[in-house]
């Protein structure tokens, strides 16, 4: 099969995009992208070229702009390029050369996808590659995981000639004539890639001459494992992680049916960030103190009575906000709070909204999380109750409490418990003349 048959059968058969598909490719000038761009623009693809000069090399990294830049001009494909002090941004972030590049490369790219509306960027890493990222994830401890070396599509990322091995591409950059420029740099070990490349993999090849085949086979074998590992987990994750609003919940009970399979309970939590011994601590100790609390990146469990809730930290903590008597609106995290002052003594049963009797009111009041000794008086009674009371009897979980706001009076008493509790001594009575509205969105 020829070769640009073969590239189109797999991009076929791993929906990378269809033919009517705006791809950008990110091209450097070595013989792999080049390559690339080459048999999609033989292939009829709708492309854009990318190039980035990363100020590495001094004239060579010129050299590379100026050939791509001639390449792409030459076949009338549209063509963006960009220069980056990567040195100075590696120094500054405290980074390797090689993550500031990626990462500098890879937020251009999603710049140009979103400003001219390409379905994909496309990147030149072929089977070679494949092998080395399992290598290099195996030094790195990435599990199962990592052992499925690259995918041929993420997000909005393809690799078109991922199925294809260093020979294939040598010969046929040959066999077309296809321009190029070698880095240098690929030649070191100073990088942790070459190393694997030039010094490790063909310690292997000299074992098993047959070692690149051999690899995608277990790495296959190892895909074929993780998702069947996935598939079982995300059974049990539908079953036991209830999606609410604002937070996940898991019936603390059902949780504990699994608390001897750390394995397992690991696979649960991982796409909340949290690390395997985060979760042993959580299923050893943890489920029986009410209060625990655990935190990853991105989330926090918290331990309840009955439930474990899972929170995103992306929640906005509250925090102190003063209210002047002519504000008519006031931002609070993600949420408003508006004020109104009429006669209308009617009464409004929605929980967002508080009617008041004006005369009261201290300005300016304030708005804030619950503290430790907090008492109000809840509508109906005459005597004060503490907050922290007020929560328990609502069944408010733990990390919750901290995003209710209090409205406080300029005198220091609480107004309303916001959403869900008037305070009685702020209520409306007979002879209110004059009435403030607080209306909480």
């Amino acid at each position: 099969m020829e070769i640009l048959d073969r590239l189109s059968e797999y991009i076929d058969r791993e929906q990378l995009c269809d033919p009517q598909d705006r791809l950008l490719l990110g091209v450097s000038g070595g013989k792999d992208s080049m390559l690339m761009a080459f048999l999609l623009w033989k292939l009829g693809y709708q492309i854009a070229i990318a190039h980035c000069n990363f100020q590495l090399r001094d004239a060579e990294s010129d050299l590379d702009e100026q050939l791509v830049r001639q390449f792409a001009k030459e076949r009338a494909i549209p063509f963006y390029h960009i220069s980056f002090e990567t040195q100075r941004y590696a120094e500054e972030q405290q980074l390797s050369i090689q993550m500031s590049a990626r990462a500098l490369r890879y937020q251009w790219f999603e710049e140009l996808l979103n400003a001219h509306h390409f379905k994909a960027i496309a990147v030149a890493h072929h089977q070679q590659d494949h092998i080395e990222t399992v290598f290099i994830n195996l030094a790195r401890g990435t599990g199962l995981r990592g052992l499925r070396g690259i995918a041929a599509k993420r997000d909005r990322i393809i690799r078109p000639i991922l199925w294809m091995s260093n020979e294939e591409i040598v010969q046929t950059v040959a066999q077309y004539h296809v321009p190029y420029r070698d880095d240098q740099s690929n030649f070191s070990n100073k990088y942790a890639r070459n190393k694997v490349r030039l010094d490790i993999l063909p310690q292997f090849r000299a074992l098993q001459p047959q070692f690149d085949q051999v690899m995608l086979e277990n790495i296959e074998r190892f895909t074929d494992s993780y998702n069947l590992v996935q598939r079982l987990t995300e059974t049990i994750r539908q079953q036991l992680f209830i999606a609410a609003a604002d937070r996940t919940e898991i019936d603390k009970n059902s949780l504990l049916t699994y608390v001897k399979d750390i394995p397992l309970l690991y696979e649960l939590f991982r796409p909340y960030h949290f690390e395997k011994n985060i979760v042993a601590d959580l299923a050893n100790t943890a489920l029986n103190h009410i209060g625990s609390r655990f935190e990853s990146e991105s989330h926090v469990i918290v331990v309840d009575r009955t439930q474990v809730f899972v929170y995103d930290k992306k929640l906005v903590p509250l925090d102190t906000y003063e209210v002047q008597q002519d504000d008519m609106k006031v931002h609070i995290a993600a949420h408003t709070l508006s004020l109104s002052i009429s006669t209308d003594t009617s009464l409004d049963l929605a929980q967002n909204v508080a009617k008041v009797d004006f005369e009261n009111l201290v300005f300016p009041l304030t708005v804030r999380r619950w503290s430790l000794g907090d008492r109000f008086m809840p509508l109906g009674m005459n005597s004060s109750k503490k907050i922290s009371d007020f929560f328990i009897q609502k069944k408010i979980p733990l990390l919750e409490k901290d995003q209710i706001p209090l409205l406080v009076n300029g005198n220091g008493e609480i107004i309303w418990v916001v959403g869900y509790q008037l305070d009685n001594r702020y209520r409306i009575k007979e002879n209110t003349k004059k009435v403030a509205t607080f209306v909480y969105s």
